[in-house]
């Protein structure tokens, strides 16, 4: 470990040896040195706020990186590593071990004790490490023996410790814009150090305009992209190495989308399909449905969660909903990718151009919650199979009244113990029909407690 160490404090200054930096990917090559070339991310690292102001007093707090990749996370920490009077070590939690953060921390304990200087460690993919692992760092955060700066794309507050994440800033960085990756890589055409520059390469606008929409406000994406486009290029007969647009698609090969089916981008994406919906927008639905499928996610799962939907947000505004639902999951089942995107389409469409309604989400939540607030309750005697059909039935139980027996089909007698009201149709679609029969069930009823009064009421058959 201790040779590793060395390497990596190596890797971190030993910027001047020229044969390490040129073994190096196109996209490590061109991390900024300073603020003047770091693209994206000013909300923090802007002039004046907060995070710029941290790094260059060399005040540096433990803090948490979070955001998609190649936003500039990795380069602002070796920015960090570059400007600050701190000893840096960087270890990767993907392939670092507890054995590894122990012998870093012991050599900053040697540090603080010899020479009173703190030693920042620069963790990248954070997540990675479990409870356990983080919880070895808490100790050694807290007494000040480490600066602790923490790199991760999952969302910190799921996947870092509490206690780690209260003793952290944390900055959240966004994704670079089609300008911000063009800015990157025209860098790299032009700089002769780092970059390009001396390969004479002539990058056409229609190129970089794809690849800039192409890489997904991924910088690393772009420049290894570019990369590949570069050195697979044949100069013509002047030496000039050309990049049109053919040799960027090329290169890129597939366009993916910024999408991870156990992470945020998954739950983002279904979240943005079901809001879309429910706002009875059928291309905006399409469109997040269209990134669905790109990405390879499970037809299977799309089609579940329109299942839930045709009922918690369709509902009674429209009952064909759910049947379509289900004949969609089934055909997706039967039929498979890729043509089983056309049938999600199809469903889609439907259920968001459908009248909607929540009223059975609502009925059953509000019926649930009655049931776990109150004492339960006994099942009215009329209403029981056991009571009506015993053999030895006592005489003063009160006989069930079969609706198709009366008038209407209907007869008013108590269904629970205590009348409350859970449904509450809307006025949208086919409920607007079923609010009109729960009226006209209010006015039978109505109707039978006056007839009653008079001794009208009369039963035309036998109680079942």
């Amino acid at each position: 470990m201790a040779l590793r160490s060395f390497l990596i404090m190596k890797e971190l200054f030993s910027t001047s040896d020229k044969n390490f930096q040129k073994s190096q990917p196109l996209a490590a090559r061109m991390r900024p040195d300073g603020f003047s070339g770091f693209t994206g991310q000013e909300h923090i690292l802007g002039e004046g706020k907060i995070l710029r102001k941290i790094i260059e007093s060399d005040n540096i707090p433990s803090m948490i990186f979070y955001g998609p990749p190649g936003c500039g996370k990795t380069a602002l920490a070796m920015l960090i590593a570059k400007r600050t009077k701190n000893y840096f070590s960087h270890l990767n939690a993907i392939t670092a071990t507890v054995a590894d953060v122990r012998e870093v921390i012991a050599l900053a304990e040697q540090r603080v004790n010899d020479r009173g200087r703190r030693t920042i460690l620069f963790l990248d993919e954070v997540a990675h490490f479990n409870k356990l692992q983080q919880d070895a760092l808490m100790k050694d955060i807290e007494e000040g023996v480490i600066i602790f700066i923490g790199a991760t794309t999952h969302n910190p507050s799921f996947y870092v410790n509490t206690p780690l994440l209260s003793r952290s800033m944390v900055f959240q960085f966004n994704p670079l814009g089609d300008e911000d990756i063009k800015r990157i890589v025209m860098n790299a055409v032009k700089d002769e150090e780092k970059g390009f520059g001396r390969l004479n390469v002539e990058l056409m606008e229609s190129a970089l305009g794809y690849l800039a929409s192409a890489s997904e406000g991924d910088a690393r994406r772009a420049l290894n992209t570019f990369e590949t486009a570069v050195l697979t290029a044949v100069p013509d007969e002047r030496g000039i190495r050309k990049i049109d647009i053919d040799a960027v698609k090329e290169a890129v090969q597939n366009k993916f989308s910024a999408y991870d089916r156990d992470e945020n981008q998954h739950y983002d994406t279904i979240s943005a399909f079901i809001k879309s919906m429910r706002g009875s927008d059928p291309d905006a639905a399409l469109y997040w449905l269209a990134r669905m499928v790109v990405a390879g996610e499970d037809p299977r799962f799309i089609a579940r969660r329109m299942l839930i939907f045709a009922s918690e947000d369709v509902g009674n505004a429209d009952p064909q909903a759910l049947p379509v639902a289900s004949a969609c999951f089934h055909a997706v089942e039967v039929v498979g990718m890729p043509e089983a995107k056309i049938i999600l389409a199809q469903a889609v469409i439907y259920l968001a151009t459908a009248p909607k309604s929540n009223s059975a989400y609502k009925g059953i939540e509000s019926a649930v919650a009655e049931v776990e607030k109150e004492k339960a309750r006994e099942v009215p005697e009329h209403l029981r199979q056991t009571v009506q059909k015993s053999p030895c039935r006592p005489e003063k139980v009160k006989e069930y009244l079969y609706p198709h027996d009366y008038p209407g089909h209907y007869v008013p007698q108590m269904y629970m113990p205590s009348e409350k009201k859970f449904y509450l149709p809307s006025d949208s679609g086919y409920e607007k029909k079923i609010q009109f029969f729960m009226n006209h069930i209010e006015r039978m009823k109505k109707g039978y407690e006056e007839r009653n009064k008079k001794g009208d009421v009369k039963k035309k058959g036998n109680a079942r």
